[in-house]
Parts: structure tokens; C-alpha cells; sequence
């Protein structure tokens, strides 16, 4: 278990795209609705379908935002999605996992291949990148949750594998299958968790420069702003000063 281990940019997220409300929600809706199709349509029978919850939650999303997305579940449409994941390469050999939720693979496909063309990357076959990474759990708490010491003793109670402290939050890994065990064992010890999702832990990062981190961001955004794709997963480190060049 470590206690100061730096880990950044697995997941992008920027400013930005908090103001972005339509399009997260619209995202969070859709995870909700399938979680809730494909088991119990109550948080607390479905572990899948909490850690949607509670991530929509995390973003302030309206409880009856979150109420409407798992009754469409039951509610008869036609819409049907299917989760599926791309991976390739950015600028400067970044691996990226793109992981989408999509009722027409055909239209996803060309968008995600679009939009690793023409931003200085290419998209690779399926299990191309995978190899590189660790399905793990992710808990994210913020940094007004406890000290160091505190978090670290509440993850080590509730058996999570490693703590990444840091003055931006804490960070929290463990094994795919104790996420819901783990996280739910924290919540009570800290309160209700920032962020709480299966992720793509590299196994090796890549640290950027700034002219290849800023062609990059043009492409992590542009898969971002695509509807069907929920989350964008890399290998790559981007040191806080040349974030802050780039204006992120």
C-alpha cells in the first residue's frame, strides 16, 4: 500500500467540460439506463447500477434526473446500447482506451476513427493497447475528505489495494471485483466518494512534452464531446506546469 505514489491523467478531465452539464448528464443517463437494464432496478440489489448512481450523484446531477434514467430502463423503449471499446494511439505513442455506449456501432466507429485521424493519432484494433493496462477499481475522494493518514487507514480497513495522496484528493485503487465492497466499506468511514467506477490503470505512463500533450488534448476532447463515448482512458502524464500553459 502506497501512501504518496503519483498517478494523474488516467481519466481527462479538465474545467471545461464541468460546464458542459447537457452532455455530461446526457452520459450519466445512459450509463444509469443500462446499468438498470441488465440487473435489479434498485441501487442497492444492482452494484453497477450504484456506482452510476453515485457518480451521477458526484457530479450533481438532479435526483430526478437520476429517478428518469432508471425508469426508462423499465419503460419499454427501443432504444438498445451496447457497450464497446476502442483503443490507439495518440501523439508521442500515448495508448488510449475509449469506452462508449452506443445504439449504432456503424455511426461510433467512423466518429472515434475521425476523431484519431485528425488529431494526430490512430486508432488500433481491439486489444492493440488493452495489454498495457489493469482493469482496476477507482475511488476518488477529495482532499477535505480526511489527511493522509486518515484516508490511508480507512482503505487499508476496507481492503483496497493502494492510496495515492496528493493536495488534490486521494485516489484509491482495488481489485475489479471489491470495488463495490471496498467502496461502499469507505463510504461509511468518509462519506459518500467523489468518483467511483471501474478504470484502465497503465501499467507505464508516458510523459509529455507540451507540444505533443497539446495535440492530445485536442483529441481526448474531441472523443469527449461525442455522445456516445462515456469515458477516455490513457497512459500518459502531464506535468502541472505545461497544464498550465496550455490553459487547461
Amino acid at each position: 500500500m502506497a501512501g504518496h505514489s503519483k498517478f494523474k491523467n488516467i481519466m481527462h478531465r479538465k474545467g471545461a467540460q464541468d460546464k458542459k452539464r447537457s452532455n455530461l448528464f446526457s452520459k450519466l443517463s445512459r450509463e444509469i439506463t443500462v446499468a438498470a437494464k441488465m440487473g435489479a432496478p434498485d441501487p442497492d440489489m444492482n452494484p453497477r447500477l450504484r456506482l452510476a448512481v453515485n457518480t451521477a450523484k458526484a457530479q450533481s446531477m438532479p435526483k430526478d434526473n437520476i429517478q428518469r434514467a432508471i425508469d426508462k430502463a423499465s419503460a419499454g423503449d427501443d432504444e438498445n446500447y451496447e457497450e464497446v471499446r476502442y483503443e490507439g494511439y495518440g501523439p508521442g505513442g500515448v495508448a488510449l482506451i475509449v469506452e462508449t455506449l452506443t445504439d449504432n456501432r456503424n455511426r461510433t466507429a467512423t466518429a472515434v476513427r475521425t476523431a484519431f485521424s485528425k488529431n494526430g493519432g490512430n486508432m488500433g484494433t481491439e486489444g492493440s493497447v488493452q495489454h498495457g493496462f489493469e482493469r482496476r477499481g477507482l475511488i476518488e475522494y477529495p482532499a477535505s475528505a480526511g489527511d493522509e493518514d486518515t484516508v490511508l487507514m480507512a482503505a487499508m480497513e476496507a481492503g483496497a489495494d493502494d492510496i495515492e495522496s496528493s493536495k488534490d484528493g486521494h485516489t484509491i485503487w482495488t481489485e475489479a471485483d471489491a470495488l463495490h465492497q471496498v467502496s461502499g466499506d469507505m463510504e461509511k468511514a468518509l462519506g459518500e466518494a467523489e468518483n467511483v467506477k471501474l478504470a484502465w490503470k497503465p501499467n507505464i505512463t508516458v510523459e509529455m512534452n507540451e507540444k505533443d500533450a497539446g495535440v492530445l488534448l485536442k483529441l481526448v476532447d474531441a472523443l469527449d464531446d461525442d455522445d456516445d463515448v462515456q469515458t477516455v482512458w490513457g497512459n500518459y502524464e502531464i506535468s502541472d506546469e505545461i497544464m498550465e500553459k496550455l490553459g487547461d
